[in-house]
């Protein structure tokens, strides 16, 4: 049971961090979703937006979490 409780605390945490980012967004001094490496593509009547930067950075700082919380 103390795993599950564990785990629970640590995905709530994680909420509460991704609803700050969400919050306090428009504030940081960098657009989370615009960074350079984004890809978007713009046409006539189409928008085609690929976040890769964006993606590569929250994997990165999951994966560092991650591992930092399944050390024992």
């Amino acid at each position: 049971m103390e795993a599950v409780g564990r785990s629970l605390l640590i995905f709530g945490l994680i909420l509460a961090g991704a609803g700050l980012l969400m919050m306090f967004g428009d504030r940081l001094p960098f657009r989370l979703g615009h960074l350079p490496g984004d890809l978007v593509w713009k046409r006539k009547n189409t928008t085609f937006y690929f976040p890769l930067m964006t993606g590569l950075l929250l994997s990165a700082l999951l994966t560092v979490l991650s591992w930092l919380f399944s050390r024992r």
